[in-house]
């Protein structure tokens, strides 16, 4: 009931709006289109996004195959992969032992004989098994070659904290990899950039290493009718401005931006407008949206899971201050998880991770509106 009062009540203003709309037919026709929109956006998980995804990749191109641990028989480690061996057969669905090294070496040599593997790791922490052949073979050939061989290769799984895993299953790989000329790193939020990135790093003639969330895999989001046609791909390198503000700039990338998202909701009742940046793609790093929005704001904070040194946030703020220093009005703020490993306890764990009042208390200090509180916790 509630349902059909809200509707009935969206349909009203919709006809007040329209009305007023008429007199301009543009505005009517941008009117009718966004409404259109809205009514048919549906929910999809990001598990589910990328299942969809790599089925319409296989579907559309026989050169796609997926590769990896339990992908075939037990349908993904977290069911990514499900559905897919029924449908395209053992030959496209290559269960492997467990031998990153081995089956990565595997999907790097079909590459380069044409295929494109996608080949899954358990979690992006085994992936180091076989970094060897990602950064030596897989990123570095198409240079190695003279542009004569391309490696159109996907590198996907779970990457980042999970929990409850303690240090060797909790560590974010995105400033790893981001590091490495030949590679493009994607890093996708939600079901949008799950579908759409996932597609454009399948199609792509180079390497991509594909980092999701564990954590993500069940959340849900709304998706328009755009989302879901197969056609559909997200370019690789452009940002998304998830929020829009005027006060401070807050960059983040996967289940990180989530946080950002919440932060800015509860900064709002203080007066504080944040716009929240959602990176997607650590490489390429799109320096031109990060710029433009603290040119508007003045203000910086940067938000990651992974370790400070050297880390995505460390990137951001030395391409700000190279080429937007003198609009900054306070020191950037970069928000990462401890330099430590991660710890087991759950109280531990809980300390090393980025948490939404850390980010909250970092808004206020570049915004000079700390409190005492805030100044005890600092301390």
């Amino acid at each position: 009931m509630m349902l059909g009062v809200v509707g009935r009540q969206a349909g009203e203003v919709g006809r007040l709006i329209f009305k007023r709309c008429s007199n301009d037919n543009a505005a009517a026709m941008a009117w009718v289109a966004a409404s259109k929109r809205f009514m048919s956006t549906t929910e999809m998980n990001v598990r589910d996004a990328l299942n969809s995804a790599i089925d319409e990749e296989m579907s559309a191109d026989s050169k796609v195959f997926v590769i990896g641990e339990e992908v075939g028989e037990y349908q993904g480690a977290y069911k990514v992969t499900k559905g897919l061996l029924q449908k395209f057969g053992p030959d496209r669905v290559l269960d492997t032992p467990i031998t990153e090294a081995g089956f990565t070496g595997l999907g790097v040599g079909a590459a380069f004989q044409g295929l494109k593997p996608i080949v899954e790791f358990m979690t992006f922490n085994f992936a180091m098994q076989a970094i060897d052949h990602i950064i030596n073979s897989a990123a570095k050939t198409n240079y190695m070659s003279g542009g004569t061989i391309n490696v159109p290769i996907v590198f996907r799984g779970p990457n980042g904290a999970a929990a409850g895993v303690a240090a060797q299953h909790s560590q974010c790989f995105a400033a790893w990899y981001g590091q490495v000329p030949g590679l493009k790193v994607l890093v996708p939020y939600n079901a949008e950039d799950a579908r759409g990135l996932l597609k454009a790093a399948i199609r792509d003639p180079d390497p991509v290493v594909f980092l999701e969330n564990e954590i993500m895999y069940g959340e849900t989001f709304p998706v328009s009718p755009e989302v879901l046609d197969p056609s559909f791909t997200l370019p690789i390198g452009q940002a998304k401005v998830e929020r829009e503000g005027k006060d401070i700039t807050i960059t983040a990338f996967s289940k990180m931006v989530g946080y950002a998202l919440k932060a800015a909701d509860e900064l709002a009742k203080e007066g504080i407008s944040v716009e929240v940046i959602n990176l997607r793609s650590i490489r390429p790093l799109d320096r031109a949206t990060i710029n433009a929005s603290v040119r508007k704001t003045s203000r910086l904070v940067t938000l990651e899971e992974g370790w400070p040194q050297h880390g995505v946030g460390a990137e951001i703020c030395a391409s700000v201050v190279e080429e937007s220093f003198y609009y900054l009005d306070a020191p950037v703020e970069r928000i990462c998880g401890a330099d430590v490993p991660m710890p087991y306890a759950a109280n531990l764990e809980r300390l090393a991770v980025p948490q939404i009042e850390d980010v909250i208390r970092a808004v206020r200090r570049a915004c000079h509106r700390s409190s005492a509180e805030d100044q005890r916790e600092a301390a």
